[in-house]
């Protein structure tokens, strides 16, 4: 006798019913087993097959007696599941198993009859979508819970003045409230991806049984409706083995991760002593275990990295779907995994933002100090060469930047240059151009819509609440 055959005295899986003659292997059983992680489906595996139980008792398919039973039983079962008193089993491989199980110990046969018409192949796509669905709800949440933060630093730093940057490279003085709305703009654009891909996940597989339908009476629609699914799935074969609900919502979760890593960067570099831009409360900081005066950005330097894992996640399942033949095949098994982790992760990082940007302290001094320097106001002069002299701009940027050369030969900035010294460059400059080179000017003279004029920052803000906090998702 081989080893396998006569070392397993294990019954045959309750799962395969009669085509084995004995069960799987320890490594089987371990490789094969989800539960370990799709125990978190348990509430929408319950709802799944209290709407199916329904559906199928509506449709004379099994007794209003046996539903009853149902219906009560799986009831209890998530009433365990949430007070820790409903223990998981391996053997049982997934939740579907291990919640049937449990119904048949309490109901007896009736659970057994639960299962007719659907498959764990329509079942796990239902329970996944439904998982999805729920956790981009949730993420709408706290997407909306950082803009509003983000909105009410940019409402109070309206006019607070700051370098703008281009290459890294002092560029324009802006305001930090328009810099702020910056961000409230890439998560509106992350609110809308998640909202589109909710909108292509709510239509649902139960019913598609393991790849081909069913030959029982049923009423797709009626589990479709029970469930808040717009309708069923228009194909069985797709309804088991789609998952491009899953990537959409890991490819919104990895852009949404990147927006974040950016803002976490800026935070990073504008808490460094050389810019001394921000400072982070406590709460967001650490020191170090050697040198007495650290004071490091470690949750914006997390937040940074876990955009990796969210990226990671999204091409993890991409490689898992990219060769599999119609339909269900076990590699789907592997699906949930990146999907959990990268929301769990995703969330974590929304509410780190969040605390990070609502606690910040800007330092409003080192912040206008900064926005001077570089010559940043050199536009503002060659704009006014345009403006007021009718000079091409090409030939107003090379007045302005002799004027720029001038300054930097002599180490001082534009606004300590005299009316005589940029005359001698273009002898046709007046006070007023001299007036322009503030950063106040400068800033103010951005008006065009978009801009980061304070006028034009108080009505981004205002719009800003009216888009993205006054009205509700869909």
């Amino acid at each position: 006798m081989s080893r396998n055959a006569s070392s397993d005295s294990r019954p045959v899986s309750a799962i395969w019913g009669g085509r084995f003659a004995s069960g799987p292997s320890a490594v089987m059983e371990a490789i094969n087993a989800s539960i370990g992680f799709d125990k978190r489906l348990y509430a929408q595996d319950i709802a799944g097959s209290k709407a199916h139980a329904d559906m199928l008792a509506a449709c004379g398919i099994l007794s209003q007696e046996d539903n009853a039973a149902i219906q009560e039983g799986l009831d209890r079962i998530r009433e365990d599941i949430e007070a820790g008193r409903f223990e998981f089993s391996t053997r049982l491989e997934d939740i579907h198993m291990n919640v049937e199980t449990r119904l048949r110990e309490r109901i007896g046969d009736a659970a057994g009859r639960l299962h007719t018409a659907r498959s764990r192949n329509d079942q796990v796509a239902t329970d996944f979508r439904l998982w999805v669905r729920d956790a981009m709800d949730h993420i709408q949440g706290l997407l909306r819970d950082l803009q509003r933060v983000l909105i009410d630093r940019a409402e109070e730093h309206f006019d607070t003045v700051m370098p703008g940057f281009t290459h890294l490279q002092t560029a324009q003085p802006v305001t930090l409230g328009h810099h702020l709305l910056a961000y409230v703009e890439m998560f509106g654009r992350d609110r809308s991806r998640f909202r589109d891909a909710r909108a292509r996940l709510n239509e649902c597989p139960l019913g598609s049984a393991a790849l081909a339908g069913t030959g029982f009476p049923i009423d797709r629609e009626q589990t479709a409706r029970a469930l808040g699914f717009d309708g069923p799935m228009r194909n069985s074969l797709d309804g088991v083995s789609d998952r491009d609900f899953a990537l959409d919502y890991l490819s919104a979760a990895s852009i949404c991760a990147v927006h974040l890593s950016r803002l976490a960067e800026e935070l990073v570099i504008w808490t460094s002593a050389q810019f001394g831009f921000v400072r982070l409360p406590d709460a967001y900081s650490t020191g170090s275990s050697i040198m007495p005066q650290k004071r490091n950005p470690d949750a914006a330097e997390l937040v940074r990295a876990k955009a990796g894992r969210v990226i990671g996640n999204l091409n993890s399942l991409l490689v898992v779907m990219k060769g599999l033949p119609l339909a269900y095949s076990k590699d789907m098994q592997d699906d949930k995994e990146p999907v959990f982790e990268a929301s769990d992760t995703l969330e974590l990082c929304l509410a780190a933002m969040t605390g990070m940007v609502e606690h910040m302290m800007p330092n409003v001094a080192r912040l206008r100090e900064s926005a001077a320097q570089g010559f940043t106001t050199a536009t503002d002069l060659a704009d006014w060469l345009v403006r007021e002299l009718g000079t091409p701009f090409r030939d107003a940027h090379g007045v302005a930047g002799a004027i720029v050369r001038m300054a930097e030969d002599r180490g001082v900035g534009l606004e300590d240059l005299t009316l005589e010294d940029m005359q001698a460059v273009e002898p046709r400059l007046t006070d007023e151009a001299v007036r322009v080179l503030t950063v106040d000017a400068s800033v103010s003279a951005r008006s065009s819509f978009g801009g980061t004029a304070p006028s034009r920052v108080r009505e981004a803000v205002r719009e800003a609440r009216r888009r993205f906090l006054e009205t509700e998702d869909t």
